[in-house]
């Protein structure tokens, strides 16, 4: 018999992978066992989702009967005694399943998700497709710790000291939890079910998210805000904020570089069987060349966007299924590769990643040694609310940020984003439609006008006065250009348009990242101020809500960090791309103009 369960409340589902519950709903369970208080089935409506274990009732035996009538009030109520509506919910941590748990879902879990982000939408999905599989000998299944030097350990040597190596150390914000008020349970710091008496509220602790699938959650934000990380920070893993002229920023590069991507040619492997496109790559400051396919940009665009979950990591141009051998398509990859490498180098945090030097670096022909740094990159521990903890940010009189400020100039970001990111699609469509004119429109009405004068230029060819050969001349010559004319505006979207359109996509990409940026630092926020909601009424130690402040003003230092260089970086690239358009624009016209006179002056000796 399938199983079955109530809803004792209405649930919304705000996020991929939930879904809707009513109250007194029935719906079908995939399994009785809960993970980490989250059960999944399908609704009545059909919709197969997640949603919260302690918002259901399971039936057993005859209880999957409607709800008893008032006339049968007398009789018992068959196991589903409807709870109390759901009250202030408990605060939490996370607990593991036993080991006797069945595997619901055998794919890997994300730091903070209780689910596999495949199933259910995940901020970042690494490419399955033809064009970036995993079939060549630049990966194999072993794992990091097989490798010599790998960073496998937990260095228990040094924790057990107190410290570390020689530039590595331990920083850790357990020591402001108070581990006795924490409880087993659910998602969302809910030890118990809505309205359940399920003990005191803790006096030392501000609440979960209910929500564990928002971004907030996901990136780590709230387990370092709350207090929960720990680890060893290298002296090459910090990531420094300064105050500048405008505010927060990111400490220069002192190593600066650029990259050139050039010459995509197409390269075989197993016999011919196997086609791909590799890119020679050449760093300024090693002054050698590498050779890259999709499939690697894509891999590290994926650990890049995972390690950085405040900072906005350029997109890489779409893929495709089909015409991927196609030369114009080729090219345009090979632009967009561009535009996202010029944005990997300018910025402070993400030119000097290890994972971004490894794939600049390494030679093409050392396997061992590609496999060696992309398995380090894959076990990097700074990731998820340890990330955090390798920010430092500046201190001393003058250097602490007020929240309402924050929050007002992140507001405002918030809403230049969306202003921008409307103002970059509606230019994009005007160019697109105004360059498909020009490719098929102006070519072929320019070509009638041609067409039109070379058939007067033939009508008065039939007249053999030799006075008006001349003449017919510079009709015929004046049809020549107005095809010439046209072809030119077909050519032209090519100098002009399509450049925008590619620095457009590329910013269209920056602009879709910073709604998640924005709602970590937003988190950060709530947290602070319900830290202070509690030190005033006297359920939290002053203490431990200056902690949860001094953690989200460090979140806050590195959001208006990169909302700081995000502004830096769209003023020169909007000026530099401005200035081509409209030099590009100049030399058509002037194009046009020379075409025209030069038909002009074959009037001159008729």
């Amino acid at each position: 018999m399938a199983l079955r369960a109530r809803a004792l409340y209405d649930f919304s589902s705000e996020n991929p992978g939930e879904i809707s519950l009513q109250e007194h709903e029935v719906l079908s369970l995939c399994s009785e066992q809960d993970i980490e208080g989250w059960l999944e089935g399908v609704n009545s409506r059909g919709d197969r989702g997640l949603f919260p274990a302690s918002y259901v009732q399971v039936i057993r035996g005859l209880a999957a009967e409607p709800p008893p009538s008032a006339c049968y009030a007398n009789l018992p109520a068959s196991g589903f005694e409807p709870l109390p509506p759901p009250a202030a919910f408990k605060p939490a941590t996370q607990q593991a399943l036993p080991a006797a748990a069945p595997e619901l879902f055998p794919l890997p879990l994300a730091a903070g998700y209780p689910f596999p982000l495949e199933l259910y939408g995940g901020s970042y999905q690494p490419s399955q497709g033809s064009d970036d599989d995993w079939d060549d000998d630049w990966d194999d299944s072993s794992t990091v710790a097989d490798e010599p030097g790998a960073l496998g350990s937990s260095y228990p040597d040094c924790e057990a000291a107190g410290g570390g190596p020689s530039g590595r150390y331990r920083l850790s914000t357990r020591s402001e939890l108070s581990l006795g008020s924490r409880g087993g349970g659910h998602p969302g710091g809910h030890g118990h079910p809505p309205g359940g008496g399920g003990g005191a509220k803790s006096s030392a602790t501000v609440s979960r998210n209910l929500n564990r699938f928002s971004t907030f959650v996901k990136s780590g934000g709230e387990a370092f805000v709350l207090g929960e990380a720990s680890g060893f920070v290298k002296d090459g893993d910090k990531l420094c904020v300064v105050l500048g002229p405008r505010g927060p920023e990111w400490q220069e590069n002192p190593y600066p570089f650029q990259c050139s991507i050039e010459d995509p040619t197409k390269q075989t492997k197993f016999k011919g069987m196997k086609s791909y496109i590799a890119y020679k790559l050449v760093p300024s400051h090693t002054g050698q060349q590498v050779h890259r396919r999709y499939k690697h940009f894509d891999w590290l665009y994926g650990r890049l966007a995972e390690k950085f979950p405040v900072i906005s990591v350029p997109h890489l141009p779409e893929k495709q299924a089909t015409g991927r051998f196609e030369e114009d398509f080729i090219s345009k990859r090979r632009k967009g590769l561009a535009w996202w490498m010029d944005h990997m180098c300018s910025h402070p945090v993400l030119a000097q990643c290890d994972a971004f030097q490894h794939f600049l670096t390494c030679p093409s022909t050392d396997e061992k040694a590609w496999k060696q740094g992309k398995r380090k990159a894959e076990k990097d521990e700074m990731v998820g609310a340890n990330f955090f903890l390798t920010i430092s940010v500046p201190t001393g009189p003058g250097a602490s940020l007020d929240l309402q400020e924050v929050e007002s100039q992140v507001d405002g970001f918030k809403a230049f984003t969306k202003k921008m990111d409307e103002s970059a699609l509606q230019l994009n469509h005007t160019a697109n439609e105004f360059a498909r004119k020009q490719v098929t429109g102006f070519k072929k009405e320019y070509q009638k006008v041609g067409h039109s004068f070379k058939c007067l230029s033939q009508a008065f060819e039939l007249d053999q006065q030799a006075f008006s050969a001349g003449l017919n001349q510079a009709i015929a010559f004046t049809a020549e250009a107005y095809d010439a004319i046209g072809d030119l505006f077909a050519d032209q979207p090519r100098q002009d348009l399509d450049p925008v359109m590619d620095l457009l996509a590329l910013y269209q990409g920056h602009l879709a990242n910073f709604p998640d940026i924005i709602h970590v630092q937003k988190g950060a926020l709530t947290k602070v101020k319900e830290s202070k909601r509690h030190v005033e009424e006297g359920k939290m130690e002053l203490q431990k809500a200056e902690g949860i402040q001094e953690r989200c003003n460090i979140i806050s230092f590195a959001t208006l960090a990169e909302i700081n260089h995000f502004h830096k970086i769209r003023v020169r690239d909007f000026k530099s791309q401005m200035q081509r358009f409209l030099q590009q624009q100049i030399l058509f016209f002037q194009k046009v103009t020379q075409k025209l006179e030069e038909a002009l002056h074959k009037y001159d000796s008729v």
